[in-house]
């Protein structure tokens, strides 16, 4: 049986790291979508199995083919997205694939695949509690974390495009919402 796809995007600081790797271990079927990137490979990271490593002009002309399901340039010819075939290759395998997507490649990977995609939008209490969290990550300078909460603000404005928006003000009621979420949704025909 084919697989499922199950899109989460939230600003950073909001939490849903910890909440995918908290449903990764629920014998759920899950896995990761493997992104390609034009980045080159850092330590110990492998293609195929961290990300599919492709050079700009190679990114640029899997563009041109129309071969993504999102993409984005984060540098100048440092690329991220998502390969269609790579994806239909795990859904073929009977998994669920799992995407970690900013909020614009959430909205068009939701496009793309309708109703056999769930789309989760992780949401924090609200900007003050945000700010609080990445100040306590003592992560980023001062400049950072206010260039996160301007850019928090406007993935915000997303939120209503999800299937689902969770609230995470208490992680392990998220962490129960979630889960009852996507088991909700993977046992539908």
């Amino acid at each position: 049986m084919k697989g499922k796809l199950i899109i989460f995007s939230a600003p950073s600081g909001s939490g849903k790291s910890t909440i995918i790797n908290y449903l990764m271990q629920q014998g759920l079927n899950l896995a990761f979508s493997i992104s390609a990137t034009s980045r080159p490979p850092r330590g110990t990271e492998q293609n195929g199995v961290e990300y599919f490593f492709l050079s700009p002009e190679e990114f640029r002309q899997r563009i041109a083919n129309e071969e993504f399901l999102e993409y984005e340039e984060v540098y100048k010819d440092r690329y991220y997205g998502t390969l269609k075939a790579q994806v239909e290759k795990q859904l073929e395998a009977g998994q669920n694939v799992v995407f970690d997507v900013d909020v614009k490649g959430g909205c068009n990977i939701k496009k793309f695949y309708g109703d056999r995609a769930l789309s989760i939008f992780i949401q924090p209490p609200s900007v003050e509690e945000l700010r609080k969290r990445l100040t306590g990550r003592g992560t980023d300078s001062p400049e950072v974390i206010e260039d996160r909460i301007a850019r928090a603000e406007y993935e915000l404005s997303f939120a209503p495009k999800f299937d689902t928006i969770i609230i995470n003000d208490n992680l392990e009621q998220a962490q129960a919402d979630a889960l009852a979420k996507l088991k909700d949704f993977l046992e539908k025909k």
